[in-house]
């Protein structure tokens, strides 16, 4: 099975992001909870502009990750595992059954109840940790396992774009969206055209944006978007979304998802924490990433080959997508990212899900490691 060199790119950046997202994460819990926790703290509440250096990490440079996001799906799609409708067929309905089944987990537990806005929580699979863990495992981790993981993620986080814009939009102005729209389609006529120049896509990116944030729709939709009407071409090395995409992936993998992390695990962890985990909302996001996440990767992927849709790659096993679903279930980034826009100004449930979301993805990632660790077979594959 070849592979891209911008999928190997892809692929080891992450994995190595993985590795700096955990050393940010507890140095920023160790600080949250020291005698240095005000001062800490009142750096990302610090006010630029309207809004607080936290904010603009989390509405700002997170625009700049969904962009890549959206150029490597892009990739997939037309040169990529995804180029093959049959086998694009397998991530695609895994990702959509690990998306269903913890939504459906979750709101057996939250649903009537004032967390109920938090099911899109476990629906999110980080990319940086779930690869990074899957590294660990080295060359004896067949290639196709690879990339079935990173298609999945990839299709994982469109999906959890598309569940922000659809049911995280308290209010809609029609006249800004319509602007950030109408420059979309304004950058689309530059594709057409072949305009190859990367500064009217990056200009009209950033006025999209800004309409797009006084919408009401959120702002990071935009670098999905904006990927989209990016000229892909032949895909080469010397198109405009090849060079964007290798230009972004080390500042994305080792500074705006390093930066997010710092921001967003701040958490302050208060002497009830214990109990904060026996609430519905703990339970919901715990068995929907721990559980629901492996097993409807796994049913939805078992099903699709069952009735002749695709079929299984000849070099892996059910055991190893069963154990792939649990690494699946670290959500971190993208579960913690919605839980800010699912409760917004509601500290407590806030610090509640971020506290589940660690926990949860870590008793993940410890199953899925370990689970594919006694899966996989001795003999040795190299990327």
């Amino acid at each position: 099975m070849k592979t891209t060199k911008l999928f190997t790119e892809f692929f080891n950046n992450e994995k190595s992001s993985g590795i700096v997202l955990i050393f940010c994460t507890l140095i920023s819990l160790i600080l949250a909870n020291s005698g240095f926790q005000e001062a800490y703290q009142s750096i990302w509440h610090f006010e630029l502009g309207a809004h607080s250096f936290e904010h603009w990490i989390n509405d700002g440079l997170m625009t700049i990750f969904f962009f890549l996001i959206g150029l490597e799906l892009e990739r997939e799609i037309y040169k990529g595992e995804l180029s093959n409708i049959k086998n694009a067929m397998l991530p695609i309905f895994a990702a959509i059954g690990g998306m269903l089944v913890p939504a459906a987990i979750y709101m057996i537990f939250n649903h009537g109840t004032p967390t109920q806005a938090g099911a899109g929580i476990p629906m999110a699979t980080d990319i940086a940790f779930a690869l990074g863990v899957l590294s660990l495992l080295g060359s004896r981790v067949p290639l196709s396992l690879k990339v079935f993981l990173t298609a999945l993620a990839v299709i994982d986080d469109l999906g959890a774009i598309m569940v922000i814009a659809v049911f995280y939009t308290d209010h809609l102005s029609v006249l800004n969206l319509g602007i950030a729209l109408g420059i979309m389609a304004v950058l689309f006529v530059f594709n057409r055209l072949k305009v190859n120049n990367p500064f009217p896509y990056l200009l009209g990116g950033v006025l999209m944006w800004y309409f797009m944030l006084n919408s009401g729709i959120h702002a990071t939709i935009t670098g999905v978007l904006l990927a989209f009407v990016v000229p892909f071409g032949d895909g080469g090395k010397k198109t405009i979304s090849y060079k964007m995409q290798h230009a972004l992936h080390k500042p994305v993998a080792f500074f705006i998802l390093p930066l997010f992390a710092l921001a967003n695990t701040a958490i302050v962890i208060g002497n009830d924490w214990v109990e904060g985990l026996a609430h519905e909302n703990s339970i919901g996001i715990f068995l929907g990433l721990v559980i629901g996440k492996p097993l409807g990767i796994f049913l939805f992927s078992f099903a699709v080959v069952a009735v002749g849709i695709c079929k299984l790659p000849d070099d892996l096993k059910w055991k190893q997508i069963l154990a792939t679903g649990f690494l699946a279930g670290i959500g971190f980034t993208m579960s913690i990212f919605i839980t800010l826009l699912a409760f917004k100004s509601q500290t407590e449930d806030i610090t509640i899900s971020k506290i589940a979301i660690l926990i949860s993805s870590l008793v993940a990632g410890v199953i899925g490691f370990v689970f594919l660790k006694f899966s996989l077979d001795t003999k040795k594959e190299i990327l």
